[in-house]
C-alpha cells in the first residue's frame, strides 16, 4: 500500500462515526416531532386546516403538524406555533413558501392596465370591405 493512501481503518473508524452522528441526529428529530405531533393532536380537531378535511384514527398518518414561523425547534406547549393539516395542503403551503424565499413569486398584485386594443381599427377596415 502506498503511503498517499489511507488505511481502510482510518476510512471505516470515520465513515463509523459519521454514521453514528447521523443516526443520533434522526433518533433527535423523530423524537421532537412525536413530542409536538402528539401534543397538538390532543389540543386540536383532528382536522385540516386549510381544507377542512376530517381524520380518523385509521388515516390519522394523513394529517401532518405544520409550524406557521416554518421553525421546527419553535414548539411553544400551547401550540400556537402549530396547525394541523392534511399532507396536501402541508406540501403546498411549504412549497409556497419556498417559492417566496427563492424571489419567485411576486407580492405585488397591481398589474399594469393594457395598452394594446386589438380591435382599435376593426370598424374602419369593416368600412373599406364595403
Amino acid at each position: 500500500m502506498s503511503s498517499d493512501q489511507p488505511s481502510n481503518k482510518s476510512s471505516n473508524k470515520s465513515s463509523g462515526k459519521l454514521n453514528s452522528i447521523v443516526a443520533e441526529a434522526r433518533r433527535s428529530r423523530e423524537d421532537r416531532e412525536m413530542g409536538y405531533r402528539e401534543r397538538s393532536l390532543k389540543i386540536y380537531p383532528w382536522v385540516c386546516g386549510r381544507c377542512a378535511r376530517e381524520f380518523t384514527r385509521q388515516n390519522l398518518s394523513q394529517l401532518t403538524v405544520h409550524h406557521r414561523d416554518h421553525n421546527h425547534d419553535n414548539n411553544p406547549s400551547d401550540g400556537s406555533n402549530w396547525e394541523l393539516l392534511c399532507l396536501y395542503c402541508h406540501d403546498n403551503e411549504h412549497s409556497r413558501y419556498t417559492e417566496v424565499e427563492l424571489g419567485n413569486t411576486s407580492t405585488n398584485t397591481e398589474k399594469a392596465a393594457a395598452t394594446h386594443n386589438p380591435f382599435a381599427s376593426l370598424g374602419d377596415m369593416l368600412k373599406g370591405k364595403k
